[in-house]
């Protein structure tokens, strides 16, 4: 399942980060409400988000206004709220908001991977996401194959996770920060050339000798993976 996860605190947000990509799941992480409103608000058809984590106290939006301004956008996707707060009250005025689920803080990350099994079964497991298409690139993420044009494209792992990611956020710019911390797990920005040397192999695997390329780089910003047509 691909999460968003909206926490200021970073070494809370860490191990949670960690404990769901250990489980399978996709994590991107904000610090702000105000920039997980905008990528929320912003998600598309095969790159939307299967989940929300929200903490409640948020630096400048806070998190229950998030929620708000999610529904009044008829964003029906599921909303699991953190929070200190766990009075009565709160979690009425939390779940009255659109929250689907509250989890107060400290919590085992046992509970919190089981509050998002059992939302995600209550959204619909037959959902899940077992493929991804841009154009004639396609990937099976259970296999993980992928397929370009009815050719069969020989892609190492860290290959194959760079693709994903691309395929995801699909006719968007990624930096190579963004790619460094959700395809590497760096959090920190390391004097290399690993992106731009796998991003190298990645093209020349999906675009060569193709009609027509997929993969553009936006010039002292970052990669693009897009349909041409």
């Amino acid at each position: 399942m691909q999460i968003l996860l909206i926490e200021d605190d970073l070494e809370t947000a860490q191990h949670i980060i960690s404990s769901l990509r250990e489980a399978g799941h996709v994590v991107e992480h904000c610090v702000t409400g105000a920039d997980g409103l905008a990528r929320a608000s912003a998600a598309r058809p095969g790159s939307h988000y299967g989940l929300l984590i929200i903490d409640r106290m948020l630096p400048d939006i806070d998190g229950v206004s998030v929620a708000r301004r999610l529904r009044a956008g008829n964003d029906a996707v599921p909303i699991l709220f953190l929070t200190t707060l766990g009075g009565v009250s709160d979690r009425v005025e939390g779940l009255n908001a659109g929250g689907d689920d509250y989890l107060v803080k400290p919590f085992a990350l046992a509970e919190l991977l089981a509050r998002i099994d059992a939302l995600a079964r209550r959204a619909g497991a037959a959902a899940v996401e077992t493929s991804l298409k841009v154009a004639d690139l396609e990937v099976d993420l259970l296999k993980r194959t992928a397929i370009r044009a009815g050719q069969a494209i020989d892609l190492q792992p860290r290959e194959f996770k760079l693709l994903e990611y691309l395929m995801r956020h699909s006719g968007q710019i990624v930096t190579r920060t963004m790619l460094l911390e959700h395809v590497w797990e760096f959090h920190f920005e390391p004097q290399t050339t690993v992106v731009e040397t796998h991003i190298s192999r990645l093209r020349s695997k999906i675009d060569r000798g193709f009609d027509a390329p997929l993969l553009d780089t936006v010039r002292g910003v970052g990669y693009c993976l897009r349909d041409p047509g």
